[in-house]
Order: C-alpha cells, then sequence, then structure tokens
C-alpha cells in the first residue's frame, strides 16, 4: 500500500528515531524521503531528482537501479533463503565470496570472517586481536592505536576506536583501552612553518613515543583508514604509512587497514593500501562489498593471524563468536553478483580515469570565498570550508556553514555531506565525465548561495 507523501512524513515525525541526527531538529524540519534511484541518481516523494554525490553513505558503487543485483537476491532467495555458518555448516554463496575476496586482496591474506557491517567487523578485529594475543601467552599486549578523526564503527567497542568527539560525548566512550593519536592531516594539523615532509616526520615520531611511554608489549595492533572517511576525507602525508608500517613491525604492533570506505577501487586502487604502499595484516571492508544493497562485511586476514586464531581454537574447543547473519546467502549471493558487476565493467578503472577530472574541478573551487582546502583521491574527496583562509579559521558553531551548503546542494539537485565543516563527496563508482561536471557546476552554485546568506546573515 502506497502511502501519500504527507503521511509518510508525519508517520516519520511520530515513529522513527534517525542516526547522526538532532531529533528535536528533525521535529520540526521531518525527512527528506527518497522514492526510488536510477544509476547516479535518486528521486524524492516530490519527484524531485538529485545526483547521489555521496553514494547513499559512500557505498553504492553500481548505482541506485541494478537489476543484476535484485536478481541475484531473488533467486538465492527461492533457492535457500537462510542459512548459519555456525559448528562446521556452510553454503555455496558465502564459500564463493571468501574465495573471491582472498583473490582479491593481497598476497598471503587467504581467510575471510563475516559480519553485517563494518562497525560489527571492526569489533570483531578487537576480539580477534585479544583472542590470538591470550592465545599466544601474551594476555597484556591489548591496546590498539587509532587517530583523531578517524572513523572505525558505532558499536561500544568500534565506537571506541572512532576518534570523533560527537561519537563518545555522553556514550562514556572510550571503553576499551584505545590511544589516538594525531590525525594526519597537515592542512589543519601541522604547526605554523612546518612542512609536510616534517609533519609526517612528527606523526612517526608521536607514534614511536606513545610505543615507548605505552610499552611495545602492551600494544596489539595499528588500525587506520588509508584515506580517513567520515571524519572530513583526509589523505595521508607522503611517507606516512609506510613509516607506519615500519615502526609497528619494529614492535610486532598488527596493522589493521579499514577499507569499509576504501576498498573496490574508491582510491582510484583496488586497495586503500595499495595506494599508500602498504601491506596490512587485516583487511575489513563492507559497503562497496554489496554496493549496501545487502548488509554485509568482511574480515580477511594473513595467515599469520589465521594460524593464531586457529591454534587457540584448538586449545579452547571452538571460537566463541559469530552472527546469526554471518554470511548470510542472500548477502553473499548479492556481493558475488556486485563484485562481478565491478570487475566487468570496470568501475575501479573508471575511478581512475575519472580521478584527474573529478579533483581537478572539484581543486577549482579552492578560489572561492568559502573554500579553505579541496582533498582527495579517487572518487573520493572533501571541500572544508573556512571563514578565513589565512588563519584557516572555521566557522561558528562548528559545522554550521557545512550544513548550510548541503542544504543549498539538495536545492540545486545534489546530495553530499556536511562532515564538520567539509563538505564530503563520494560519488557511484559508475558516473559518467557528465555526471561529475554537474557535481561540480551544482556545488559551485551551492557554494554561491551560501556565500550570499552568509554575508546577508553576517557570517562573513
Amino acid at each position: 500500500m502506497n502511502e501519500r507523501p504527507n503521511s509518510l512524513h508525519a508517520s516519520d515525525i511520530a515513529h522513527s528515531m534517525h542516526p547522526y541526527t538532532n531529533m528535536r531538529a528533525h521535529e520540526e524540519k521531518g525527512p527528506m524521503i527518497m522514492s526510488h534511484g536510477d544509476g547516479a541518481r535518486v528521486f524524492d516523494t516530490e519527484g524531485k531528482e538529485y545526483i547521489e554525490a555521496l553514494a547513499g553513505l559512500w557505498s553504492v558503487a553500481v548505482g541506485f537501479s541494478e537489476t543484476r543485483l535484485a536478481d541475484a537476491a531473488h533467486a538465492q532467495m527461492k533457492k535457500l533463503p537462510y542459512y548459519h555458518s555456525f559448528a562446521h555448516k556452510a553454503h555455496e554463496p558465502s564459500i564463493r565470496l571468501a574465495e573471491k575476496l582472498a583473490e582479491m586482496t593481497p598476497e598471503g591474506m587467504n581467510r575471510v570472517f563475516f559480519t553485517n557491517s563494518g562497525s560489527e567487523a571492526n569489533d570483531t578485529v578487537i576480539k580477534m586481536v585479544w583472542f590470538l594475543n591470550n592465545g599466544l601467552g601474551r594476555p597484556q599486549k591489548k591496546k590498539f592505536l587509532s587517530r583523531n578523526k578517524a572513523y572505525h564503527g558505532i558499536t561500544i567497542a568500534s565506537g571506541s576506536l572512532t576518534g570523533l568527539p560527537a561519537n563518545h560525548k555522553d556514550f562514556d566512550l572510550p571503553a576499551i583501552p584505545v590511544v589516538h593519536l594525531t590525525c594526519p592531516h597537515h592542512w589543519r594539523w601541522g604547526h605554523e612553518g612546518e612542512t609536510e615532509a616534517q609533519f609526517t616526520d612528527r606523526l612517526l615520531g608521536e607514534l614511536e613515543e606513545t610505543i615507548e611511554r605505552e610499552g611495545a608489549d602492551t600494544i596489539a595492533a595499528f588500525i587506520g583508514e588509508p584515506v580517513m572517511g567520515a571524519g572530513g576525507v583526509m589523505t595521508p602525508p607522503e611517507g606516512y604509512w609506510q613509516g607506519v608500517e615500519k615502526i609497528c613491525r619494529k614492535h610486532d604492533i598488527l596493522i589493521v587497514s579499514d577499507e569499509v570506505i576504501n576498498g573496490f577501487g574508491r582510491t582510484g586502487a583496488r586497495w586503500g593500501c595499495e595506494r599508500y604502499g602498504f601491506t596490512p595484516d587485516i583487511i575489513v571492508t563492507s559497503k562497496q562489498l554489496t554496493s549496501s544493497y545487502m548488509p554485509l562485511a568482511a574480515i580477511v586476514v594473513n595467515d599469520k593471524v589465521y594460524d593464531a586464531i586457529a591454534d587457540n581454537t584448538a586449545k579452547l574447543g571452538t571460537f566463541g563468536h559469530g552472527y546469526t547473519a554471518s554470511g548470510h546467502p542472500v548477502a553473499c549471493a548479492v556481493g558475488l553478483e556486485n563484485l562481478a558487476i565491478i570487475e566487468e565493467k570496470d568501475l575501479m578503472g573508471n575511478a581512475e580515469r575519472l580521478e584527474p577530472l573529478f579533483q581537478d574541478g572539484l581543486r577549482a573551487l579552492a578560489d572561492h570565498p568559502l573554500v579553505g582546502e579541496v582533498r582527495g583521491v579517487g572518487l573520493i574527496a572533501g571541500v572544508e570550508l573556512a571563514r578565513d583562509k589565512a588563519t584557516k579559521e572555521a566557522f561558528q558553531p562548528a559545522g554550521s556553514m557545512a550544513k548550510v551548503v548541503t542544504e543549498f546542494a539538495a536545492e540545486e539537485g545534489l546530495i553530499v555531506r556536511a562532515v564538520y565543516e567539509t563538505v564530503a563527496l563520494c560519488p557511484p563508482l559508475i558516473v559518467t565525465e557528465d555526471d561529475v561536471r554537474q557535481i561540480h557546476a551544482r556545488l559551485r552554485r551551492a557554494l554561491d548561495r551560501a556565500l550570499d546568506w552568509a554575508k546577508a546573515e553576517g557570517k562573513m
């Protein structure tokens, strides 16, 4: 039964609790209700068209109308709609998808554990690492190293790894042993007069000092997004990741590459770790794994990590962890078809080919009075706003101007996301040159309108 849009609007306000939302403000404003999608575009219940320049939530690689994924889900629903993977049970879709991920990840990463989301995956990584260190007789080796502005999920454990104030405040987080290091974003966190190379050296020195202070025998793993996504699309300075890897190897600290956003071509390379030249022990992926048509995430570990975990399961008799829907057959079938589409249509190559057009067009916005910095790689970017370009002074209250820009962008038919004072973009991997040019044009119009508003309101 189809309800009228105004009925849906009222029902949403009356009954729904939205994530990442000021709920009192939502009671006044209400939702933007989406009706359907077509390629890189979505349409609301009023019939308005938008270019979805954040791919939903950094995730819809193949666009919003791929019938092959619907067909794959339908076929699997009819054949085996559900089965679990506990206690030696298995089914073909999860077997084939694990095999495919082992094939697609760096050499030596051969074992896969499925969860339903990136948050669950990183929560599971924490438990895996604790489990293997207990099995190796290292019960004190439990701390994680993360970074300020990192995003690694929202469960109690993975949310502790996240380094965003709004995700910690009044949630009593962090709740696990984690140390947050300086965000590797030179423009915002570099000292006055500090070159990018000097900034990298300082951050690597901070890492060494932290390990010395905490004790290498207490630190289990370093977790990081190759390109930081939900914290504001921060690309690392040159040499940063190679330096992190060298230090972690020296101190026997595992490296976890959180590729939930970065994976499957988003950065212009197959994996973010490959773009930045480091080899992790664990890769976490989700989002573009199924283009978010179905909830699914995967943890891919190297043989060293697997062997330590497997040996401890032999001692204890089991790996006492898992989810009812781990490796759900419908989700895995959709994932397999999604990866087939990505490869057949060369969507990872499309991201690499369109990178110059996408990034150069956004960098042309750097001359706009509202823009402090433009950064990104592949088909992911952030446009950070500043009240004063010279001093990098942000608008107050924090995040207010980015929200204004995103609202004007929506009126211009463009969906982007406000992340603090950064306007984030991450379009579907299927975008065309024309789509990219329209993204640039619509965003510039939104910035112009926001500038007029800021002047009228006395913000500039």
